[in-house]
């Protein structure tokens, strides 16, 4: 059951964040074999961590459009689910693209400054598919590549033993974790396949884990080396993506999910039961937290979320989560629950409240969360699949640096510099610098930039 607390009895850890990976030997094994030894190396791991080694890395585009047409044909509603987070955030990543601008300004006569905005070569989106296929993990990491303009986008994810191969792996009792099928057709998993195809991805390899970020970060005879690598994955994929940050621009290392509700009296307890449990359900350490002033929903939320939980098909691991990890915090006016937020900048974080000059005050004083959510509809769960928004965020109260992944990622902002010979802003700079670089003791710089000036 999840605990109440009066705030005044929260712990000061609560506030700290929360690591749940670290860096360990089979994964430094794993990424210094794949740099020596590169599509070898992703078949030895594959054979130890997969269902399947295919002989070929690439699954041909072909098997990403019949994978949407049957998804299409099989189950419409998802397919149109996907086309139309897609679109959203599609068109929320494209404004973002517009918010970032070229631009050339003298700051003083002769002296013209610039800045540029390019987009990476290559972008690496790694997309989970083990207990859950993270089928919205392809929109949300494709599509704000795309919109930034990178021309190679691609993906790596678990492989899956083709249906072409399935009476062989029967055969032979392989196409099981622990006994891959080795030498088939290279495949993945179908929702995977048809989302990456609706989002335009250019290249997706059947290759999971710690080897599949290797191969993005140091390229190998069949994948490209990406420049940026952006996308969730286990504690083994976590750590890969810390140990390669530098050799390749990585996105976050995420940590367990985690929302924050800021509610009043006026919230509907079944709701925010329901939005505590859904993220839940991600994980066993996920932190779902509610903050309140009213002790009467505290406890009709914990009822709901007794009962909800027995309907639910993931109790088990959202039970751990909401007993280990949940808890109802009492504020003593719900002002004060800004102070909690901002101490512990929450991934999502809600604001169940009905339209007010209050809740309008509340919002304007919230700084540190990866999403925020306004009011009683604007479910979380939104945010994860269909509202435009990306839902790959930071955790562990990485919020008070940082937001959530957007175009920016795949984005290099560059500068430039025009010097006009004779004007002045051009003199006074050359003047000024040739001044520092002998105050540093770097004559070098200071003869290369009185040289010019020099008559």
């Amino acid at each position: 059951m999840i605990k109440i607390q009066n705030i005044n009895d929260v712990e000061e850890d609560f506030f700290k964040p929360r690591a749940f990976e670290d860096s360990n030997e089979v994964v430094m094994s794993v990424l210094e074999e794949v740099q020596k030894r590169g599509d070898a190396a992703l078949r030895l791991y594959g054979q130890k961590f997969d269902v399947a080694v295919p002989a070929q890395f690439e699954v041909p585009q072909a098997e990403l459009k019949a994978a949407a047409e049957k998804l299409k044909i099989e189950k419409r509603d998802v397919y149109d689910a996907i086309v139309y987070s897609h679109d959203l955030a599609l068109r929320f990543a494209n404004l973002q693209r517009k918010s970032f601008k070229d631009f050339e300004e003298e700051l003083a006569p002769g002296l013209i400054t610039g800045q540029r905005i390019i987009p990476v070569d290559t972008a690496g989106c790694y997309v989970p598919a083990g207990r859950f296929p993270l089928v919205s993990t392809v929109i949300m990491t494709v599509t704000p590549a795309v919109a930034a303009g990178v021309k190679n986008v691609i993906i790596c994810t678990p492989p899956r033993v083709h249906p072409d191969d399935a009476v062989e792996a029967g055969k032979t009792g392989s196409g099981i974790s622990g006994k891959a099928f080795v030498g088939g057709k290279p495949y993945a998993d179908e929702g995977i396949m048809a989302a990456a195809y609706i989002c335009k991805v250019n290249h997706l390899y059947a290759v999971g884990g710690a080897q599949g970020i290797a191969a993005m970060a140091y390229g190998t005879e069949s994948i490209p080396q990406a420049d940026v690598i952006v996308g969730p994955g286990n504690k083994f994929v976590a750590a890969a993506k810390r140990a390669v940050f530098g050799t390749v621009g990585i996105d976050m290392v995420a940590g367990p999910t985690e929302v924050l509700i800021i509610a009043d009296k006026s919230a509907n307890p079944e709701w925010v039961a329901a939005d505590l449990l859904a993220q839940a359900e991600h994980d066993t350490v996920a932190q779902p937290i509610l903050v309140t002033d009213s002790v009467e929903l505290a406890d009709k939320v914990r009822e709901a979320i007794e009962a909800q939980l027995e309907t639910l098909t993931t109790k088990a691991i959202a039970r751990k989560s909401i007993d280990n990890c949940g808890r109802i915090i009492i504020v003593n006016n719900i002002e004060n629950a800004v102070e909690v937020a901002n101490r512990k900048a929450p991934e999502h974080l809600e604001i169940a409240m009905e339209k007010s000059e209050l809740r309008d005050k509340i919002e304007s004083e919230l700084h540190n969360y990866g999403s925020l959510f306004i009011g009683h509809y604007s479910a979380e769960v939104f945010g994860d699949y269909a509202a435009g928004l990306n839902h790959t965020l930071p955790t562990s109260g990485t919020a008070k640096y940082t937001g959530g992944l957007s175009v920016r990622m795949f984005l290099k902002t560059v500068t430039t510099l025009r010097a006009e010979n004779g004007k002045a802003g051009m003199l006074k700079s050359a003047a000024a610098a040739s001044y520092l670089g002998d105050c540093e003791g770097l004559s070098g710089h200071a003869r290369a930039a009185r040289i010019r000036i020099e008559k």
